[in-house]
């Protein structure tokens, strides 16, 4: 299917208008290279996917995360008939917003923060794609507006299309502590230009292919750098206690979207599905059986929504909101067993770690300090502070400057300004 099949004239729109620009490239096209240009995609080389860059020289960093995401949104898309520079810009955006130290770094900015709407990684996303990563700039307010992506692009990157406390009810019931969200309350200006004409609370079909993408992607990696660094033997899964752990890690974690049976089920049939690999001795040998694996697995949870979906939809362009990405309650269990061996065996073991409670203190040393001391800010955010209204204002630019550094950066600063 021809790219650009199924988009209109609004979702090829930018909220400032640009002057004419070369035919050679779509405007989705456009897109994509914007981010892939961006300084908030370079610095994801240096910050946290699970393991830190700096504990061991194969684990995956954010960006590296991010481009096996993009390759397999990519993928997606063209199956399923997305214009694959929409998929694949949102990819590449869709964890800009994280802060140093993964998501121990999320959670120290988000206490931080409880008093004037929170820190979330995909709110700072956005925030980035529409407001702190310099490319154009409004003539009539003289503000910027980021890489003033097109509404198809800028919609894809939203995965969570609600402010916080807004997420849709279910049963009745309020959005949890701690729910994820998509935008801050001083970024709805953007976030209303970037959803005009769609459903409240509802994904587009690219932001759902992104969405899948990510989770395919972290699920099977994460779990590979775990048997690589000797944390995970996929041969637990054969002890009724590691199964009990997997399923009440998951519901800890990830909720219950997934069901106890579902979990269970999964359980039994991945060790069957003849790529396991139990017993890893870090041989060349095992680590290509592993790789095998690992690809296995991502045709398998990528080929079963593309099945389930082109049955429910036919095989036409699937854009926008004319289609939901249907994933086999099957293929959610799955992965979801994987992101809890993850979260079993590496995330959750850490948190008690004296290194990860430091993390958090270096961050909130630092907000703390930049609040106190605000001639350390780099320019850009200096600026934006003299124009903040407020302290809490001001406390969301230095949270916007702590949130942009890099695992590194971030003890470099540390060091500069509190040793």
């Amino acid at each position: 299917m021809a790219a650009g099949v199924g988009y209109s004239d609004a979702d090829r729109e930018r909220r400032v208008p640009e002057g004419p620009k070369s035919p050679a490239r779509t405007a989705f096209e456009r897109d994509r290279a914007r981010i892939v240009h961006s300084a908030a995609l370079r610095r994801l080389g240096a910050k946290t996917q699970v393991l830190g860059p700096a504990s061991d020289d194969f684990v995956r960093t954010r960006l590296t995360h991010t481009l096996e995401v993009a390759q397999v949104g990519r993928e997606l898309a063209k199956a399923l008939g997305c214009d694959p520079d929409v998929v694949d810009a949102a990819c590449l955006a869709h964890d800009l917003g994280h802060p140093p130290f993964g998501h121990n770094g999320e959670r120290a900015l988000a206490e931080l923060t409880s008093h004037i709407g929170g820190f979330e990684g995909n709110a700072q996303t956005l925030r980035l794609l529409t407001r702190l990563e310099p490319k154009v700039f409004d003539p009539q307010s003289g503000a910027s507006v980021g890489l003033n992506l097109t509404r198809a692009s800028l919609d894809a990157s939203v995965k969570y299309p609600w402010g916080a406390g807004d997420l849709p009810r279910t049963g009745g019931e309020d959005a949890p502590a701690g729910a994820k969200f998509g935008v801050y309350a001083d970024d709805l200006a953007a976030f209303a230009w970037l959803r005009e004409g769609a459903p409240d609370g509802v994904r587009c079909v690219e932001a759902q292919v992104m969405d899948l993408a990510d989770d395919v992607a972290y699920s099977v990696h994460d779990v590979e750098d775990a048997v690589v660094g000797g944390r995970l033997d996929l041969g637990v899964l054969g002890d009724a206690e590691v199964r009990d752990r997997v399923v009440a890690t998951v519901r800890t974690w990830y909720g219950d979207g997934v069901g106890e049976g579902a979990l269970r089920a999964a359980m039994a049939r991945l060790p069957r599905t003849g790529a396991w690999v139990a017993g890893f001795d870090g041989s060349r040998r095992a680590l290509a059986a592993l790789k095998d694996m690992t690809s296995g697995l991502i045709g398998r949870f990528c080929g079963a929504a593309i099945e389930a979906t082109r049955a429910e939809y036919g095989n036409g362009p699937l854009t926008r909101y004319a289609a939901a990405l249907v994933v086999p309650e099957a293929t959610l269990g799955e992965i979801a067993v994987l992101k809890g061996l993850a979260v079993a065996f590496v995330m959750a073991p850490r948190e008690s770690e004296p290194l990860y409670a430091g993390q958090r203190r270096l961050l909130t040393d630092l907000v703390a300090e930049l609040f106190e001391r605000p001639e350390h800010l780099e320019p850009a955010f200096a600026a934006d502070w003299a124009q903040a209204e407020d302290d809490h204002g001001r406390l969301r630019v230095v949270v916007d400057q702590v949130a942009s550094l890099t695992d590194v950066s971030a003890a470099d600063w540390h060091v500069r300004l509190l040793a």
